[in-house]
């Protein structure tokens, strides 16, 4: 018995979705055949992914969205929704960070951390799920999926990255307590925990000698890619996946198993 992923009429939207995971989600769920909201300040990166995404035969709509600003999750929510339709998916992927030691955080820096990847995280799933909540009230039979971006720096403290730690232990939380409140409501909620993946960000770190001495670490002294993330995003998105609801799911190649 096979599973076929498909995505047809099903539409996504993806914060953070200018660079890295963000960028990635959007284009696996576009080739599913859903329809990709892409979501985030940086607007011209979006309308380069957008025409990647259509040139790839997807279809994929762009919408301005600062995580850290209330009115602008309210309003993109909103701008995405009449532009693209009613969200399926919420792909929950902004995050930012800071590297340096407890004692040299400043209140700017902690705000900049927990701001986006913890209150943003959580008005933008709070915003999606209030219009969730209203269609399952129509049709008991609606599914809706959440996915939360987390990290395994949200499962252990990794150094040096305190605040960011924090942030996503938050977020791991927030996972379970909305899986709890919404499941009823037929919306899966559950967090995908990234170990090390290189992305354009962090690839010229995990090539300097601290970052070669920090892969010689891991299980099997390797980073992650972007791709190596794509079944489980496919998994949590699926319909299938309907009685997975609040999983803290780490994906780094078994890191937190040691």
């Amino acid at each position: 018995m096979g599973i076929e992923v498909n995505f047809e009429g099903k539409i996504a939207l993806i914060t953070g979705a200018s660079s890295g995971l963000g960028a990635r989600f959007a284009k696996v769920l576009a080739r599913a055949g859903a329809q990709v909201v892409l979501a985030s300040r940086r607007i011209e990166r979006l309308k380069e992914l957008r025409a990647e995404i259509e040139a790839d035969g997807g279809a994929a709509h762009v919408v301005t969205l600062d995580v850290t600003d209330y009115a602008s999750i309210k309003s993109a929510i909103a701008h995405a929704e009449t532009e693209a339709g009613p969200i399926d998916i919420l792909v929950n992927n902004s995050g930012v960070s800071t590297t340096q030691r407890l004692v040299d955080v400043t209140p700017e820096d902690y705000n900049f951390v927990m701001d986006t990847n913890l209150r943003g995280a959580f008005f933008v799933a709070q915003e999606s799920a209030k219009r969730m909540i209203a269609r399952a009230k129509g049709d008991p039979k609606k599914q809706h999926r959440i996915i939360n971006i987390a990290s395994v720096a949200g499962l252990r403290v990794l150094p040096q990255i305190g605040v960011y730690c924090m942030s996503k232990a938050g977020v791991v939380q927030m996972t379970k307590a909305m899986a709890v409140e919404w499941g009823k409501y037929g919306i899966n909620t559950n967090a995908i925990c990234p170990g090390y993946i290189s992305t354009e960000i962090n690839e010229d770190y995990f090539a300097s000698e601290q970052g070669k001495k920090l892969i010689e670490m891991l299980p099997r002294k390797r980073a992650g890619k972007p791709e190596d993330l794509d079944g489980l995003l496919l998994l949590l998105a699926g319909e299938e996946a309907h009685f997975i609801n609040g999983a803290i799911i780490s994906a780094d190649d078994g890191m937190t198993a040691t």
